[in-house]
């Protein structure tokens, strides 16, 4: 059921446009192995969160389901990258994926489950950078990113509650570059305090540091950050301004707008001061169930006098009309995806996992584009489920349609 091929279909093409009081442990559930039959994902930090949520509530409206909903979060208990995980029973243990591109890997490795030898241990990867021209295409034997969100990526430095920063209220996207190229390295060359530059960039698998550089380069090929760039020798995670060398008022780094946003007004607050994970937080019933705030030292900045937020300033909390600013520097507007293998169906996406990602004109529509509890996760994570399809002149839902750069329909 799972090693199904492609069957391709004739048709006009689409753009994209972005347009509790316990704490709940993030992974499946404690003392769950998810079953061969399940479906288990793995990857991005950045929609980590939000995908623990999905399961959550699919796995709580459907218990009786054939096949549940899991995913396996990118650093473990204690906010500690590394390790090894058993994505499902009978599967051989491995390096927990870290982030987009390393969850990427894990789903094209096609790891068949000895204990279910038609499924796979990976079924999905959640990404928050799109394809790149490393990637296989969504074709036969490849992978199809499968759009679901929207989120904008901008730059954080030390606010002011925390001590300041040294830089200027706004960059634009050419002085950003010339910051992570190297060729601006002191702040007083980008309008800011006569001070030295810290860019970082969180580590290699990490798809926020593909969007970011790749965004910088004028969205098709990344820029090589220059020798100044520091990424603490791979080990910073994303928008986790509760890192220690983030506390620096020359410092600056790529956060997730989405992520700041959850972290602010829709998490808990942190109880320790590393907030690396349970029990770093204790959710309450109005609470984000999954993640703990941790924009720690950060306030995130405008790019060419863009607004990343709405309302701005960002206000203290709560703000529960706080949102991504849809009319935000597009160079740094992205749609985050799920990843899956290309497949004999319609959508290209295989059917064992249309309940959960088919696209909400699909018959049955997906839990993730038509579920209002899913609708309602994607905005209390920070994100944007306004994501569309361009045909013509035609605005199509785009949430569930793969490879939306030639889709045929």
């Amino acid at each position: 059921m799972r090693l199904i091929g492609k069957l391709l279909a004739a048709g006009g093409a689409l753009t994209l446009i972005a347009a509790s009081a316990v704490p709940a442990l993030a992974d499946p559930p404690h003392g769950v192995t998810p079953r061969p039959g399940d479906v288990v994902g793995v990857g991005s930090d950045t929609i980590g969160y939000l995908l623990d949520q999905f399961s959550h509530d699919y796995n709580k409206a459907h218990p009786q389901a054939p096949a549940l909903l899991y995913s396996w979060d990118p650093v473990g208990p204690g906010g500690k990258a590394g390790g090894a995980i058993v994505t499902k029973a009978g599967c051989k243990a491995i390096a927990r994926p870290d982030g987009s591109s390393a969850g990427i890997a894990a789903l094209e490795a096609n790891t068949i489950d000895p204990a279910g030898p038609n499924d796979f241990c990976v079924d999905y990867a959640g990404s928050s950078r799109a394809a790149t021209a490393s990637d296989p295409g969504c074709t036969v034997a490849g992978i199809c990113f499968v759009p679901f969100a929207s989120d904008a990526v901008t730059w954080a430095a030390r606010d002011a509650a925390s001590g300041g920063t040294d830089a200027p209220a706004s960059l634009t996207l050419a002085q950003l570059k010339s910051i992570y190229l190297c060729k601006i390295t002191n702040w007083a060359g980008a309008g800011g305090k006569k001070a030295p530059i810290k860019p970082f960039l969180p580590q290699t698998s990490s798809g926020t540091r593909v969007f970011w550089l790749t965004a910088l380069g004028g969205g098709t090929t990344p820029v090589i950050p220059g020798s100044c760039v520091s990424d603490v020798h791979n080990t910073l995670q994303d928008n986790q301004g509760t890192s220690p060398v983030l506390d620096s008022a020359e410092a600056i780094v790529p956060y997730s707008v989405a992520d700041y946003i959850a972290q602010v007004y829709h998490d808990a607050p942190c109880t320790i001061p590393s907030c690396g994970g349970s029990p770093a937080c204790t959710p309450t019933g109005s609470e984000n169930l999954f993640g703990c705030d941790q924009h720690g030292v950060l306030g995130i900045k405008k790019i060419g006098g863009k607004k990343p937020v709405l309302p701005w300033p960002p206000p203290s909390p709560p703000c529960p009309q706080c949102k991504i600013n849809p009319n935000f520097s597009q160079p740094f507007q992205r749609v985050v995806y799920i990843v899956v293998r290309d497949a004999a169906t319609h959508d290209d996406i295989p059917a064992y996992l249309e309940p959960f990602f088919a696209a909400k004109t699909a018959s049955p529509p997906g839990f993730v584009c038509a579920s209002p509890a899913a609708q309602t996760d994607i905005t209390n994570y920070g994100f944007s489920a306004q994501i569309w399809a361009r045909r013509g002149d035609r605005q199509l839902p785009a949430c569930g349609i793969p490879h939306w750069d030639h889709y045929r329909s």
